[in-house]
């Protein structure tokens, strides 16, 4: 089993909130060292604790609607026990976590990296100009974090 998980998600209908499945796309394309995997989402959801399981990294990929469009932002995670949800529709990422501790007895260590975008309206995966580039930044962290 691959060591890391990449994990982006994010509405591709949504213009700038189409950031992590564009994210993946390109790691995808440019090529994944051996140990990592990547997979986009349009929501997480509760499937996805089991590929988390076994894992020794996890890193999402989102879109920020809040701050100033363009930061890109590293948040390292911890797993939410207190989160409450009903894991019918989709689910936090530290959720996602605490799911995985509970039922397989351990979570990866994760990191949550995300690029605040200008423009959330329909636009199927087409980013805004302040967007495109923080997505380039957003992809130099996601190698930082798997030594690459």
């Amino acid at each position: 089993m691959d060591k890391t998980l990449i994990i982006g998600y994010g509405s591709p209908i949504r213009g700038d909130d189409a950031i992590g499945p564009l994210a993946v796309e390109r790691l995808v394309e440019r090529g994944l060292p051996a140990g990592v995997e990547a997979i986009a989402r349009h929501v997480l959801t509760a499937e996805l604790v089991t590929e988390l399981a076994g894992r020794e990294r996890a890193i999402f990929l989102d879109a920020a609607a809040g701050g100033e469009p363009g930061t890109v932002q590293v948040h390292r995670l911890e797993p939410d026990v207190a989160a409450h949800s009903t894991m019918a529709h989709f689910l936090d990422p530290s959720e996602l976590l605490a799911w995985c501790r509970q039922l397989y007895g351990q979570a990866p260590e994760a990191y949550l990296i995300t690029a605040t975008g200008a423009c959330f309206d329909y636009a199927h995966c087409q980013l805004s100009p302040v967007a495109e580039a923080a997505l380039e930044r957003l992809l130099e962290q996601v190698a930082r974090l798997w030594g690459y």
